[in-house]
């Protein structure tokens, strides 16, 4: 079998019982911190986003301090939060949707695809949905190019999967 190869794939996204755990312990500090505790923020889990509802901008920067503590000591990227408009909501209070980036833009998968074609000439690169599937005969050459991305700074998180 000298013809076998080795792959792994490209992907953007989040451990979701991490992401609970995270915003969990960022409740909890809410509710412990003196000067957090009396402004009745809330943070709701949505499929794809968390929505914020607190007192003021003010202590909507403290939330965001908290939370991406909570998500960093947890292994979860800070570039799976994507802060949307502040925007006022009933009794002078402000609301905030964070969405949670998940999957490779098309846009960025051909960008990956191309910097890996162009430097790993014997690699195959294809993208799969919002996935890049990368193939080699040396899993010295896939080592090589998980190193390689990883010196990129994407505006997304990425993590290296399915290595066979």
């Amino acid at each position: 079998m000298a013809s076998s190869s080795y792959s792994f794939d490209i992907v953007s996204d989040y451990d979701r019982q991490e992401l609970v755990n995270a915003l969990d312990q960022t409740n909890r500090e809410i509710i412990a911190r003196y000067d957090l505790k009396d402004t009745k923020t809330t943070l709701e889990l949505g499929a794809e986003s968390i929505d914020v509802h607190t007192d003021s901008e003010f202590t909507l920067d403290s939330i965001h301090t908290i939370l991406q503590q909570k998500a960093a000591k947890r292994n979860l990227s800070l570039k799976i939060f994507e802060y949307g408009k502040i925007e006022s909501a009933s009794g002078n209070r402000v609301r905030q949707e964070i969405k949670l980036k998940k999957g490779i833009p098309a846009e960025m998968g051909k960008q990956i695809s191309k910097l890996i074609r162009d430097e790993f000439t014997k690699v195959q690169a294809s993208i799969q949905g919002d996935a890049v599937r990368v193939s080699a005969k040396s899993k010295d050459e896939l080592q090589a190019i998980i190193q390689r991305l990883k010196q990129e700074d994407y505006p997304m998180a990425l993590q290296f999967n399915n290595y066979r």
